[in-house]
């Protein structure tokens, strides 16, 4: 390596080392206001991924303001720029703990009874040397993704799971593992009150596209937005009987540039809908919170990730996509083993799809997963068995 070579690397490195430091001072500053008491915290929220995943945690806000009123939670987190970008509507008091000393500071200043761990960041693993709080993994979202029966699960106590579903998924897949650590909460965030944001009441069918992002490995290529995304939209807004809803997963092109350059062109061609017919109202939601557009859409289409399983709650008609790369891993056993797949083949097809789909409604295989993967999913019924869940192992 030239000496020019070498001095530019060390200034890039100093330059990193420089911002971190900011970034870490900035936000201590901003934390410093909204600290929990000492004594005061019995739960921790542990998160130690960057603020591209933040969505992880989002989703269990209102589940853990809940468990809040009687056990207090605060929300540790291991990176500045996460701490940034959750204290901007986090119901949760936050700590940022960059460090094991800090975390043992922690667990020192608060009778911490439970961890929960919203993934499975390599991270987690510092945490699980204390050994007096129980640890509990949550995950983010019940899906069959293989990242869903992984072997990291016998690190914790317990896991909590959606229902059944998971349960024999774990069963199948991983070797001397005590189904005994597995407690089923339903999905907790079905439970959470959805802004509402009204359709305009014309007729045309709403179609919500949720693809999810292209997998960290080919193992877990589920995405469809290069192989079937771009054409489903293109169907879609040239017929004005459909209202698209556009919902992409926030790590879309993280991994692969192609994905991201699709994700751009399906925007700007919504957009360019919207131009040429003021009265489509096509959305692109990329909000923080999700929830309206299951209540505004007539039809869902997904790809094998946890907004599958979720529309499931909707007992709306649904459409999840085949992933088109060949080593993805479709548990046959799975919901897509339950359900038709929609290969990549038949995209240009998607809009006689749909209109079978809403003439005929929606198809008994589907219905019947609701309870299989969730149990009972009346208001208010998996919020309440979360929080059951946790007395029972406070207990």
């Amino acid at each position: 390596m030239s000496l020019l070579k070498k001095s530019a690397r060390g200034a890039n490195v100093i330059l990193r080392r420089t911002a971190n430091v900011w970034l870490e001072a900035k936000a201590r500053r901003r934390l410093a206001g909204q600290l929990p008491t000492a004594g005061s915290v019995e739960c921790a929220l542990y998160f130690a991924d960057e603020r591209i995943n933040a969505y992880q945690v989002r989703q269990w806000y209102e589940p853990m303001r809940r468990l809040s009123e009687s056990h207090p939670v605060a929300l540790l987190v291991r990176t500045p720029r996460a701490a940034l970008d959750l204290i901007v509507d986090c119901p949760l008091p936050i700590v940022l703990a960059t460090s094991m000393p800090e975390q043992e500071r922690f667990l020192g200043s608060h009778p911490i009874q439970i961890f929960f761990y919203v993934n499975n960041n390599k991270e987690n693993f510092l945490p699980l040397r204390f050994t007096e709080p129980v640890h509990i993994h949550l995950s983010h979202g019940e899906s069959d993704k293989t990242s869903m029966a992984s072997n990291q699960l016998k690190a914790y106590d317990y896991a909590f799971v959606a229902g059944a579903a998971s349960r024999d998924r774990i069963q199948r897949q991983l070797r001397n593992f005590d189904v005994g650590h597995l407690l089923e909460i339903g999905r907790p965030q079905l439970d959470v009150p959805r802004n509402p944001r009204p359709m305009p009441d014309d007729g045309r069918t709403v179609v919500l596209y949720a693809p999810t992002w292209e997998g960290d490995r080919a193992a877990m290529a589920y995405g469809s937005i290069v192989s079937h995304g771009e054409t489903i939209v293109a169907e879609l807004l040239a017929d004005p009987r459909f209202r698209l809803v556009y919902r992409p997963h926030p790590r879309v092109g993280v991994q692969d540039k192609r994905q991201a350059v699709a994700s751009a062109t399906i925007k700007s061609a919504i957009a360019r809908a919207n131009e040429a017919d003021p009265d489509a109202h096509h959305v692109v939601d990329d909000a923080r919170e999700f929830g309206w557009p299951m209540d505004a859409a007539d039809v869902g289409i997904v790809d094998i990730s946890a907004m599958a399983a979720d529309w499931l709650s909707t007992r709306k008609p649904m459409i999840v996509t085949k992933p088109s790369e060949p080593s993805a891993k479709v548990d046959p056993d799975g919901l897509a083993g339950a359900l038709w797949l929609m290969p990549e083949s038949e995209a240009p097809e998607v809009r006689q799809i749909i209109e079978r789909l809403m003439r005929a409604g929606t198809p008994q295989e589907q219905l019947a997963q609701v309870e299989y993967h969730f149990g009972d999913t009346a208001p208010g019924a998996c919020m309440s068995r979360f929080l059951r869940a946790v007395e029972e192992v406070l207990d």
